[in-house]
């Protein structure tokens, strides 16, 4: 039997922040994260504007505008979890896990550049910046968690800050990427991936001569991010 979706009147908080947020982006292309954006969301879905603003309401120092980039972001991470679940992405090698990974967000908010780049703006100001950076440690934990990562020592936190300076680095070439299915973003992350593992092997082959081959997760866990 078919799962029936609760009523968007009978949903928490947090469960409201993670179903308007799709929608909300969809209208700060238009509108920006702001109160006009929410409301025309919670319209959209038949959800009381007055419990939607309450659903994100900013903590101490935030601002409602952020609350919302923060569920989009969440929101995101969890379509992207639900999608590609790790025993689906095991039967790829860790370099296209990631790929792929990197790729679906890409993907989720294709169409949605104009919020995005808004998004980031906001991220940007220093008052935002301590959390926009956990905001990208985040979705770089939760994409090595589904490409089935266990690290446990100094990788965990390597892998995770480099990755998501690869994202941040490849957003940014989307953003302004005005080729035919964003080929030439594919291409920038391809390179990017490719690159550091040509200089990973070298890396391995100078350190440890006397082997013939490397990991490529090891490899992965220290990654650097190279000039484009």
């Amino acid at each position: 039997m078919a799962k029936v979706a609760p009523d968007i009147a009978d949903l928490t908080l947090d469960e409201l922040r993670l179903a308007l947020a799709p929608a909300i982006a969809d209208s700060a292309v238009f509108d920006g994260w702001s109160d006009a954006a929410l409301e025309m969301a919670a319209d959209q879905m038949d959800a009381d504007r007055d419990v939607a603003r309450l659903a994100f309401k900013p903590g101490f120092g935030g601002s409602r505008a952020m609350e919302m980039i923060s569920a989009w972001i969440e929101a995101i991470d969890m379509a992207m979890a639900a999608a590609m679940p790790p025993e689906d992405l095991a039967k790829l090698k860790i370099r296209d896990r990631i790929r792929v990974l990197v790729q679906y967000r890409l993907d989720a908010v294709a169409g949605q550049e104009e919020a995005l780049r808004r998004a980031l703006a906001i991220m940007a100001m220093p008052q935002n910046a301590a959390r926009a950076v956990k905001l990208g440690w985040r979705s770089a934990d939760v994409m090595w968690r589904l490409a089935g990562d266990m690290a446990t020592d100094y990788n965990h936190y390597t892998k995770r800050a480099i990755l998501a300076s690869i994202y941040a680095a490849t957003l940014a070439v989307f953003l302004e990427d005005e080729s035919e299915g964003k080929v030439d973003t594919r291409a920038f992350l391809d390179r990017r991936i490719d690159g550091v593992m040509r200089f990973e092997k070298a890396k391995a082959q100078w350190l440890n001569p006397g082997r013939e081959s490397f990991s490529v997760t090891r490899f992965l866990g220290r990654l650097r991010y190279p000039t484009r």
